[in-house]
C-alpha cells in the first residue's frame, strides 16, 4: 500500500504536544481535509438559515410544527434502526471532559454510558482538543494510567465489561478550530472532533464489541441532523465499515430542534440512537430567539425554571413520546450537583432533590438520564431500577396519552415566578467563575457545590442582557440596567478578590472574565455564542 498523500490541512499556531503525532497522522488528517471540502460548504449554509430563522421569528414571535414535513410525522410505519447492544441499557450516563483522569474515573463509574465530551465541558485549547483524543485511543487500548501529583493517589481502568460505553461529543456547528487550517480558512470544530475520533477509534470500537457513537449539540432543525447523516454514510465508506455502525443521540436542546423532533429522527433514522432533554442551553435559545417578544418571554431566575414548569414539561413529554413512537431512546437532564466532602446535611437535600428528578424522570417514560458526578451513579441507578427492573429501556411505554400544541412549548408566561435581584446577582456571579476557568482551559467548572459548563454561562449571560432589554423591575424596586449589572459585576469581582486573596487573584483571569461577561450581557448586538468572542481570548 502506498503511503498516503500528504494532508493539505496546516497546523497553525500550536505548541507541540506529547505524542500529537499519534493523533494528527498524516492519514486522519486527509480524512479531516476530505470532510472539511466536502461538507464545510453546507455547514455554512446551515448557519446562515439559523439567521434567516431567528429574523423570522424576530418579526412573528411564534413557532410552530413545519407544514412541508407534516407527511414524515403522520406517517406511523418508520422507525429508527434497534439499538446496538452497547447501547440499549441507558439508564445512567455521566458526563465529563476527556483529561486523562477523568477519563478513567468515567469509565470505572458504574454509569452505563459515558459522554465523553469536547464540547460545553471542555475549553477548546489545542491542548484539551489534541490530548483528550489522545485520551480516548489510549483508553481503548487499555494503555492508560494517572497518578495524581498531589494526593499520589493512582487510577487505572476496571475490566472491560465493567467499563461505561462511550458517546462522544464534538463541538457544536458554529465553532470553529483555529489551528487547523485548509487554505487559510479554519476547519470546523466538529468535523475536527468528529473525524479524528471516528478514524482512529472506529475500527477499536468495533473490535470492543461497541461502535462510533456519538452525541450532536446545539442542533437546530432536520437539515442539520441530514448534514451529519451524509456526513456518517461518508465515513462508513471511507474507512470501510458497515453503514449503521455509528449511532447519534440528538440534545433537543434548542427551541426550534424542539418542533422537529420527529424529522430529526427521520433524517438520521439508520442512524439514530435516541434524544437527550436538557435545560439550561434549551432557556438559553428561548432567550436567544424570543429577545424581541415582549414581557411573556421573559424568564425568570434560571433555578426557579425547573422540569415541572409547564413549558419544560411540555417539551420533555413530547420528546419521551417522540422517541418511544419511533422506536429511540429518551434520556433526561442532568443532575450537576457535586457532593461535599465536608457538609453532610448539604448532601442530604441535595441528595433527596436529585433522587426526586430521577424518579420524575423513569416516572415519564425517559429510559435514561445524565449525572455530572460519580457519587450520584447509584442514586439515579436506583430510580430507574425501580421503574425498568430487568428490562433495559422502557421504550414500550408510547406515552399516547401525551399531546402538545404548538403553543405549550412557548408558553413561558405560564410559569408564575419573577425575576429577582439576587438571581441578577446569581448569573453575574457564576458567569464571571465560569469564564475565568473556561480562560484558562478549563471547560467543567465546579461552582457553589454545581458541576456548571459552558450552557450555565450562557444562560446566566443571556437572562441579564434579557432583564435589561425587557426593562425589569426586581423585588426590591430596582431596575434591571447596565449599570446595575456593572455595580453587581464590581462587587463580586471585590467579594471573589477578598475570598481567594491577592495572588492567586493576580494570577488568574478574573478581570478578564468580568469584563467579557459584561461585554457579551450589555451589548446591543446579542451574541450568538459566548464561546465565540471568548474563544478569541482563549489562549493555548
Amino acid at each position: 500500500m502506498s503511503a498516503p498523500a500528504p494532508s493539505p490541512l496546516a497546523i497553525v499556531e500550536a505548541e507541540h504536544l506529547p505524542r500529537q503525532e499519534e493523533v494528527l497522522t498524516e492519514a486522519a488528517l486527509a480524512f479531516v481535509a476530505e470532510l472539511h471540502r466536502r461538507f464545510t460548504p453546507r455547514r455554512d449554509e446551515l448557519l446562515a438559515r439559523r439567521s434567516e430563522r431567528r429574523a423570522e421569528i424576530a418579526r412573528t414571535s411564534t413557532l410552530d410544527f413545519l407544514p412541508e414535513t407534516s407527511a414524515i410525522r403522520a406517517d406511523d410505519s418508520w422507525k429508527v434502526a434497534p439499538a446496538p447492544a452497547a447501547l440499549n441499557d441507558r439508564r445512567v450516563e455521566i458526563t465529563g471532559p476527556t483529561d486523562r483522569k477523568m477519563t478513567i474515573n468515567a469509565l470505572n463509574s458504574g454509569a452505563k454510558v459515558w459522554l465523553a465530551d469536547f464540547e460545553d465541558a471542555s475549553a477548546p485549547t489545542w491542548e484539551n482538543v489534541v490530548l483528550g483524543q489522545r485520551n480516548l485511543i489510549d483508553a481503548y487500548e487499555r494503555k492508560i494510567d494517572f497518578t495524581d501529583p498531589k494526593s499520589g493517589k493512582t487510577y487505572a481502568l476496571r475490566p472491560n465489561e465493567e467499563l461505561a460505553t462511550v458517546v462522544m461529543r464534538p463541538r457544536g456547528w458554529h465553532l470553529d478550530e483555529r489551528h487547523l487550517q485548509f487554505e487559510g480558512r479554519p476547519v470546523p470544530g466538529a468535523l475536527v472532533d468528529f473525524g479524528l475520533y471516528f478514524f482512529h477509534n472506529a475500527q477499536r470500537l468495533i473490535d470492543l464489541g461497541k461502535g462510533p457513537y456519538f452525541y450532536l449539540p446545539k442542533t437546530e432543525s432536520y437539515l442539520e441532523a441530514r448534514l451529519w447523516n451524509d456526513i456518517f454514510v461518508f465515513a462508513q465508506d471511507y474507512v470501510g465499515i458497515p453503514q449503521g455502525t455509528v449511532r447519534a443521540t440528538v440534545l433537543i436542546e434548542t427551541i426550534t430542534a424542539a418542533y422537529e423532533m420527529e424529522e430529526i429522527l427521520y433524517e438520521l433514522r439508520d442512524h439514530a440512537a435516541g434524544l437527550n432533554a436538557g435545560r439550561w442551553d434549551y432557556l438559553f435559545s428561548i432567550v436567544k430567539n424570543f429577545r424581541d417578544g415582549g414581557e411573556k418571554f421573559v424568564l425568570p431566575d434560571r433555578n426557579l425554571v425547573t422540569m415541572t414548569a409547564p413549558f419544560m414539561r411540555a417539551y420533555t413529554e413530547l420528546l419521551v413520546r417522540t422517541c418511544h413512537k419511533r422506536g429511540a431512546h429518551a434520556i433526561g437532564g442532568m443532575a450537576a450537583f457535586i457532593p461535599s466532602r465536608r457538609d453532610a446535611e448539604v448532601n442530604k437535600v441535595a441528595f433527596e432533590k436529585v433522587k426526586a428528578d430521577k424518579d420524575r424522570e423513569a416516572a415519564d417514560g425517559f429510559d435514561g438520564s445524565w449525572v455530572a458526578h460519580p457519587d450520584l451513579v447509584p442514586i439515579a441507578l436506583a430510580s430507574f431500577d425501580a421503574v425498568l427492573g430487568e428490562k433495559p429501556n422502557q421504550k414500550d411505554r408510547l406515552r399516547e396519552d401525551v399531546s402538545v400544541a404548538a403553543g405549550d412549548l412557548i408558553a413561558i408566561d405560564s410559569l408564575d415566578a419573577k425575576p429577582t435581584y439576587e438571581g441578577l446577582r446569581n448569573a453575574v456571579q457564576v458567569g464571571i467563575r465560569y469564564i475565568e476557568a473556561w480562560l484558562r482551559g478549563l471547560g467543567a467548572v465546579a461552582i457553589f457545590n454545581l458541576m456548571e459548563d459552558a450552557a450555565t454561562a450562557e444562560i446566566s449571560r443571556s437572562q441579564i442582557w434579557q432583564w435589561i432589554n425587557a426593562g425589569v423591575v426586581f423585588e426590591n424596586g430596582e431596575l434591571a440596567t447596565p449599570e446595575l449589572a456593572r455595580k453587581v459585576a464590581t462587587q463580586e469581582l471585590a467579594a471573589i478578590r477578598a475570598e481567594i486573596g491577592e495572588e492567586a487573584f493576580a494570577s488568574g483571569k478574573w478581570q478578564q472574565a468580568h469584563d467579557l461577561l459584561l461585554h457579551v450581557s450589555l451589548d446591543a448586538d446579542y451574541a450568538d455564542f459566548l464561546t465565540l468572542p471568548a474563544y478569541e481570548q482563549l489562549t493555548g
